[in-house]
Parts: C-alpha cells; structure tokens; sequence
C-alpha cells in the first residue's frame, strides 16, 4: 500500500507541503521518494511533473521503492495497490514492479493504440489499486482507482490548468478536492499546442447481477451446493489477503505479534472471516481481533442507574465478546487476541479534526460517525485479552502490530444484509429485491470505500476486503436472489430491533443474507450464525454523541468547529 502525490504545473515543480509529507508518510512509513520529470512538447513554456510515493511494503522480499522509474523511456508510476492476479493468473512477490513492466510493454505504441492496450493491462488486473502513470513516448499521464473503488485517489484541479491528485487532501486549497471517478481511466496528453484530457471506458462490462425470478415458489434455505461453494469462493479470496504477509516493519515487532487483523464487531460478517482464516493460517499465527467503542454522553445521560462500564454496554462490544468466545470454543488451537478499544469522548474531541481533514471531500455527520470508528479501531490500541479459558481472563494494555486489516464490507451489498432489501422484497418481491441490489453494487465503489481508505491507512495499516473480491463478487451476482437471502412469500421478516431468536435449526436464521448465515452455521459458529445486522455508528456508539446539538440527521453537513 502506498500514499501517492502527482502534481502538474507551470512555473516549477510543485511539492507536496509539510502536513501532506507527513499524511503520505504515515500511509507509507517504509519508503519515501520523489521524483520530477519535465514536459516540453513544443508549448510555449515547459510542463513540471512531480511524482511522489510512500509505501507500505505488503508484498515480496524487500521494500520495492516507489515512483517507479523507467530510465530508458523516462516513464513513472506511483502504484498503490494489491494486484492478486493478472489476466487470471496468480501474482507471486512484489506486484509494483509486475504492473509497471506490463504497462512499459503496453506503452511501446503510438496512441490511440496505447491507450487501448494500457486500459487492457489494466482490466485485467484483479484486486484493489489506485495508480499515477506517465508513459513518456506519448507525453500522456493516466489515472485512476479500480472499478470498485477501493482505494483513494482526490484530484484537485485550478484555472491555471494545474493539477494535484494524491491520496489524502490538498489542505488549504483554493479549489475544492474531488474523488476521482472509478467508472473509467482518466488522462492528460501533453500536446504541441495544448493540453488535451479524457477518459477511457473499462474494456469489459462490469459483472451483471442475475435477475431470474423463480418460476415456483423456491425451497425454504438455499441450497447445500450454493453453501460450498460461496465457502469455497471466499476461502480462496481471503488466502490472497492473509498468506505470506512480510514484516517490513522499522520497529521490533514482538514475538507473538500478529500479522492480521479483523475489524471485528462481532457481527455475522467479519466473524465468517475470522472462522475462515482459522482454516488458512499456521495456527501458531496469532490474530487480533479490533472491537471499538466509545463513551457516547447521550448514552450515558440515558442511562444514569447503570452502573456498567459505558464502553461494556455498547452494542458491538457486547456481540464482539460472544462471537469471540465462540471462536475460541470452536477453534482453540489458535490464539485469538480480543482488543477492546476504549475510546473516552475527550478523545474524540481531540481527534475530531484530523478525522474530518482525512475523510475530506465526505462530510456529513454520517461520514464522520462512521469514519470514527474506523480511524480508533484501525489505529489497534486497547485492552487485550487472550483465549478465554476459564473463568481468569488475563488482560494488559496492548496495541496491535498487525499491518493488514480484514473487513467484512461488502457482505450486506452482495447478500442482502440491510433493511431497505427486506423492505424492497416486501413491496416488490425478487425483482424489486434484485434492483436494490443491482444499484448498491453499482454505487459502491463512489460512495465509502476511498473515506474508509484515507481514514485506515493514516496508521500505516491496509483494509483488505474479501468480499469485494473480484472472482467472489462475480459469484456472488450470479446467484440468484433466493440462493443469496431468505426472503419467501408469506414469511416473516424479523424486524433489526427484535432480541436474537433462539435458533435450533437453520430454517429458522433471519433471511438477510442466509447463504453466509448458513455457511457459519455449517462451520460450527452457531451464536454467530444469528446475529444482526448493526451500522457500525450504533454498534460502537459514535452517532450523535454531542449532547447540544439538538435533533441531527446522518444527511446533515458539518457545521465548522468555531
């Protein structure tokens, strides 16, 4: 993973400020380097690029520094991302470098044949990235995120016909900075007499959800074959993401440390990852398991006979320490390490600013609940607690080592998992269900992703999401809608704010996302099996905690501190 700063100008070359320095350096800790090239394309006056790159190395046996430069053409590329495979085969050691060769080869043409076999290159890729490339036989600059999105990339564009693209924001600019659009690549060639810009379209169509509806009423529960094989899918999405992690870390890492995590609620998404990454990693490999919550003063003017701890009544903490209790009684050979991250709203108050400058341009008070929790759980510091095997449990200030993170988005979109889906079945039935489905999956690589991203990795951690997976994505969509959920004609749909049910048969499980319900199930994690769907603002307790700002929306714009 790298933090990534390009910048197109005039007079001079344009370097990134001291505050946007130490962003990109806390993206990427073990690598920093710039790197400038100048356009002369018979303008009036020259073009300055400025390439900027920190990493975060991931992959392969050394720190592959970036930009990457090509001596010979002069071509560069600043690459922050994952690429797990390429045109279907699988991608050993150090990704950066393997893309830049394939983009090189597809460079040694005159456009627009060039553009057609870079798009091509970049197709073809598998896994999430964002990317600055110059291919300086045709003097044209490409950018872009991948079709999903999940990786940040802002741009930030004056009248001057200077430019800023970079992974965090600009701060202080004149002109607003924008997330750049998944749905295309975009470039700028450097003309004799101007400047001409553009996007190109992904060469193939994106994965189409199936929208069949069932000629006669479908069987209760899914089938046992959909159940394998969605197990099977998202095993080997989850081995990309969790096998042969280095340790590049500049500090001493501690014997013992873990090298994955899991933003970890407790709830049916990110604990089916947990189980699967039992079955894939050496079990002498310990994982972190990051619970978040937070002192929210509403909760607790609400509450003034309890006498519990504030962080302990949190909905996330208290399914949090079901779910991990039912892993370590389901797979006890593995050490799993229970961090409960206690954040106290003086925290909050002081943290508020740097989290609104890195979820920049996001800024409703939805964004900021959301991007709350995700900076305090990512950044891993907490209470930890071991296997719980016995009544004396053993706990100790601790904070995560672990550079990759595992999150479970992208499971409700698939599956069904939120309640306008239940909604939208109850209204429409499994065309109405398929549509609701259809536009979250194709939203959401402009919504969230790019916030999440700039919000996590300001601690030197990568999320990765398994869900999200290109090949499980596919299979996902090709299901049909009673395959994926549990929606049937004359069954009730248990409303969210309904107590768990106590379930003895998988007939029985609530029907938004059934498939993973049952894939839980067949793995032995029952408890965990029944849990419900809870936005991750109410489960740690991060919306609306200002006790004087009266009734707020999620939909309301910040109101500037001061």
């Amino acid at each position: 993973m790298c933090g990534i700063f390009f910048s197109i100008a005039r007079d001079r070359p344009c370097l990134p400020d001291p505050r946007i320095v130490s962003n990109l350096q806390a993206r990427g800790p073990d690598s920093y380097r710039v790197l400038n090239a100048t356009v002369s394309p018979a303008l009036a006056e020259s073009v300055h690029l400025t390439f900027v790159s920190s990493v975060l190395a991931l992959r392969g046996d050394v720190i592959q520094q970036q930009p990457l430069c090509d001596h010979d053409s002069g071509s560069i590329l600043c690459w922050n991302g994952e690429a797990w495979k390429i045109d279907g085969v699988a991608i050993e050691g150090n990704d950066s470098a393997q893309v830049f060769d394939l983009l090189l080869q597809a460079s040694q043409s005159t456009e627009p044949a060039a553009h057609q076999r870079i798009c091509d290159v970049l197709t073809n890729i598998s896994g999430p990235f964002a990317f600055v490339f110059y291919n300086a036989l045709t003097s044209t600059v490409y950018y872009g995120r991948d079709r999903l999105g999940r990786r940040s990339l802002l741009v930030n564009q004056s009248d001057d016909q200077s430019l800023t693209l970079a992974s965090i924001g600009v701060p202080n600019s004149k002109t607003p900075h924008l997330e750049v659009s998944p749905e295309s690549i975009h470039y700028i060639t450097f003309e004799k007499s101007s400047i001409k810009t553009g996007e190109l379209p992904w060469l193939n169509a994106p994965p189409a959800i199936n929208k069949e509806v069932p000629t006669q009423p479908p069987a209760l529960i899914p089938s046992a074959l959909s159940v394998t094989q969605c197990l099977t899918q998202l095993r080997e999405a989850l081995e990309f993401r969790v096998v042969d992690i280095p340790d590049h870390s500049h500090s001493q890492v501690r014997p013992g440390s873990a090298k994955v995590a899991l933003l970890f609620s407790g709830g049916l998404d990110c604990t089916l990852l947990a189980r699967l990454v039992h079955d894939i990693l050496p079990t002498n490999e310990p994982v972190d398991l990051l619970n978040v919550a937070f002192e929210n003063p509403r909760s607790i003017a609400a509450n003034v006979s309890r006498t519990k701890s504030p962080y302990e009544l949190c909905p996330d903490r208290i399914t949090g320490r079901s779910s991990f209790s039912e892993l370590c009684e389901v797979c006890p050979a593995r050490k799993w390490r229970f961090v409960a991250i206690n954040i106290p709203y003086s925290e909050v108050v002081a943290h508020r600013p740097t989290i609104i400058r890195l979820m920049s341009p996001h800024n409703t008070e939805m964004d900021l609940s959301i991007a709350m929790a995700l900076y305090f759980a990512a950044r891993g510091r907490g209470v930890s607690s071991e296997n719980q095997q016995g009544p004396d449990v053993t706990e100790a200030d601790f904070s995560s080592t672990a550079r990759v993170l595992l999150s479970g988005l992208g499971a409700d979109e698939l599956y069904g998992g939120y309640s306008r889906h239940s909604a939208a079945f109850e209204r429409g039935g499994y065309s109405r269900l398929a549509d609701e489905l259809e536009m979250d999956i194709n939203r959401i690589g402009s919504r969230n992703l790019g916030r999440d991203d700039r919000v996590i990795s300001h601690w030197g951690k990568e999320v990765r999401y398994p869900y999200l997976d290109e090949d499980f994505v596919r299979f996902s969509l090709h299901l049909p809608v009673w395959e994926k959920t549990g929606f049937r004609p004359g069954k009730k749909v248990p409303k969210h704010y309904e107590d768990a049910l106590q379930v003895d048969i998988p007939e029985n499980l609530e029907p938004a996302k059934l498939l993973l319900r049952l894939a839980m199930w067949q793995l032995g994690m029952k408890r965990a099996a029944t849990e419900r769907k809870r936005a991750i603002q109410f489960g740690a307790r991060t919306a609306k905690m200002d006790i004087g700002k009266g009734r707020t929306k999620g939909t309301d714009t910040l109101v500037a501190d001061g």
